[in-house]
C-alpha cells in the first residue's frame, strides 16, 4: 500500500496558505476545493482506459475513455469540501456521504449517517476527508465500503498525522494513501487549561470543519 505525500509545488505553497490561522472561511474553502483537485490529479494516474477514435475538423484521430466508475466518498461533514472541484473534473463520478464523529473520550469514530445503495455501483472510491488523524474515521469508512462491496479503495486527505497513516496501513494495507502533507505528531491529553485537546495534529491546521463553515 503506497503512502503518497505529494511534493507538488502548487500544493506546498496553497498548503501553507491554508495552514495560516488569519484565512478567513471563505479563502480555505477555496484553498480546500483546489488542493482537491489537484491531489485528485495524482490519485486517478492509474484509472483504466480504452482506446477510441473520435473525428476531429480534419481527419478521425484515436482518444480513449475511462473504462472505470468513480465513487466520492465524503466523510461529514470536513469532507463536503473536497467534493465539488473533484466533481467539476469528474462530473459522472457518483457521491455517497457517509457520516462519522469522532467521540471526543475514546477518540473512536461514532458512525450517525450512511445511505449507499445495496451494491456497488462504481469500480474506484475516493475517500475524501481533509485530516487523517487518529485515523479512526478513515478505517470505519473502508470498513464499512469493503462490507459494501467495494473492491478498489483509495484515500484522499490533506494532512495527515504519522499514527494515523499507520493505523489506515495496518488495518488496510491495500488502500492507497494520497495525502498532501504528513506532519509531525498528534496533541496528547491536555495537561493545562487551554491546551489544544488529545487528537488533534501538529503543527496542523485546526478543526478543518470549523474552519470551513466559520463555526471555531
Amino acid at each position: 500500500m503506497p503512502v503518497l505525500e505529494s511534493s507538488h509545488p502548487l500544493i506546498k505553497h496553497k498548503m501553507t496558505l491554508l495552514r495560516d490561522k488569519n484565512t478567513e472561511p471563505k479563502k480555505f474553502r477555496e484553498l480546500i476545493r483546489e488542493i482537491s483537485i489537484l491531489l485528485a490529479y495524482e490519485a486517478t494516474a492509474d484509472l483504466g482506459l480504452k482506446e477510441v477514435e473520435v473525428t476531429t475538423p480534419l481527419a478521425p484521430a484515436k482518444g480513449y475513455q475511462l473504462t472505470e466508475k468513480i465513487g466520492l466518498v465524503p466523510i461529514l461533514r470536513a469532507g463536503l469540501g473536497m467534493v465539488e472541484g473533484i466533481w467539476e473534473m469528474m462530473p459522472s463520478a457518483e457521491v455517497w456521504h457517509i457520516g462519522l464523529y469522532r467521540d471526543h473520550k475514546t477518540l473512536e469514530p461514532v458512525e450517525y449517517y450512511s445511505k449507499l445503495p445495496v451494491h456497488p455501483t462504481v469500480q474506484v472510491c475516493l475517500i475524501l476527508d481533509p485530516m487523517l488523524a487518529t485515523g479512526g474515521s478513515a478505517v470505519a469508512t473502508v470498513d464499512i465500503l469493503k462490507k459494501w462491496g467495494a473492491k478498489r479503495i483509495k484515500f484522499v486527505g490533506v494532512i495527515a498525522a504519522p499514527e494515523g497513516v499507520k493505523r489506515l496501513a495496518q488495518a488496510h494495507p491495500d488502500v492507497d494513501i494520497h495525502i498532501a502533507a504528513i506532519d509531525d505528531h498528534l496533541t496528547g491529553e491536555p495537561e493545562k487549561p487551554g491546551d489544544p485537546p488529545a487528537g488533534y495534529i501538529v503543527p496542523g491546521l485546526g478543526d478543518a470543519g470549523d474552519r470551513q463553515f466559520g463555526t471555531g
